[in-house]
């Protein structure tokens, strides 16, 4: 292990030195110096930066988004059954009632002790007997309304519960929401820093760049080979080419990666979950090499960004902000693995 020896302190002398060249430097005049504008191409790479850091949090959103529904279904239905519940229970107390207002106006007398001094014995047994009916229906009546009244406080609690967590879910996804909106924010303020010609110039070598890369979002249909289903989804799929990709939309008039594929494989009559990482953990995984039209595919990583494989060494993908939904080269980005609906 090499030995790293603590370096001298300065001597008095060197103190001095560098106390009077450091003055003698805070007297020169200042200069402000601003900072070089990027070129229209650093623009367009931190834009690019920018979009593609958004996905990631684009996707947590969308999962939390998708628990937020689920939770708010579930608080509805428990706020349902309370409303119910709470009736039984109030019509359980009319029910009640008039056997309570009956022991208040005895007098708090036990119904048995008030029975046992009645003078007429034929008396004695007709009350003796609808006494008995009538504590049966009575001890029944308190106890249902116990039941329910427990049922109540249960679901109360049970809806307590949910609508802290839905509460905390919302909060969650208003952080993810705002670390997209802050990035989006960013890529727009370096767009508006361009001029009208700059801007111009940067869509037209990006257009540039995506014929040569054999991009395209031009109006197509799909006329390649696929099974009934597989058929159905790129059909729609196509249908959407040319319609802009925007973040947390599921259609009709955008969508974002995971939402396109959702709702392309929704119109072949198949329910994916919502997310990236949900399809992929939903679907049946598929080598490369066995690749069919209508799989899903899934660049980068298992969460990120995801398409759909269209044939010939070519899929569909709902790109990034401030592009539209485009036929792209399978290898246009580094590709993870592929699953099949």
């Amino acid at each position: 292990m090499a030995m790293h020896r603590r370096p001298k302190p300065p001597s008095r002398a060197r103190i001095a030195t560098l106390g009077m060249a450091a003055g003698a430097v805070s007297l020169l005049p200042t200069q402000s110096q601003a900072a070089p504008k990027p070129t229209v191409d650093e623009v367009r790479k931190q834009v690019e930066r920018l979009y593609e850091e958004a996905e990631a949090p684009t996707e947590e959103y969308n999962a939390i988004s998708e628990k937020q529904e689920k939770l708010q279904r579930e608080v509805d239905g428990v706020q349902d059954r309370i409303a119910l519940k709470q009736q039984e229970v109030n019509e359980l107390r009319e029910k009640t009632g008039p056997l309570a207002a009956e022991q208040y106006r005895n007098g708090g007398i036990d119904p048995s002790v008030q029975l046992f001094l009645s003078g007429d014995p034929d008396d004695y047994l007709d009350r003796a007997q609808m006494l008995d009916r009538t504590n049966g229906r009575q001890a029944e009546a308190l106890r249902s309304m116990q039941t329910k009244q427990r049922e109540l406080t249960q679901e109360r609690e049970a809806a307590q519960t949910r609508l802290k967590n839905l509460e905390e879910t919302r909060a969650k996804a208003g952080e993810k929401k705002d670390e997209v909106q802050e990035k989006l924010a960013k890529a727009r303020k370096l767009l508006n820093s361009l001029t009208a010609a700059q801007r111009a110039k940067m869509e037209a070598d990006q257009e540039r760049e995506d014929v040569a890369a054999g991009a395209s979002d031009s109006a197509a249909t799909y006329d390649g080979p696929a099974g009934r289903r597989a058929k159905a989804a790129l059909d729609f799929a196509y249908a959407q080419l040319g319609k802009p990709y925007e973040w947390g939309s599921t259609g009709p008039n955008s969508f974002d990666c995971s939402g396109l594929t959702g709702a392309s494989w929704r119109a072949a009559g198949v329910s994916l979950p919502r997310t990236v990482k949900q399809q992929y953990d939903a679907g049946r995984k598929v080598a490369r090499s066995d690749l069919q039209p209508g799989d899903i595919i899934y660049w980068y990583n298992d969460n990120q960004h995801n398409g759909m494989y269209v044939g010939n060494g070519k899929a569909i993908h709902a790109p990034r902000t401030g592009k539209n939904i485009e036929i792209v080269p399978l290898d246009s980005m580094p590709f993870f693995a592929a699953s099949r609906p």
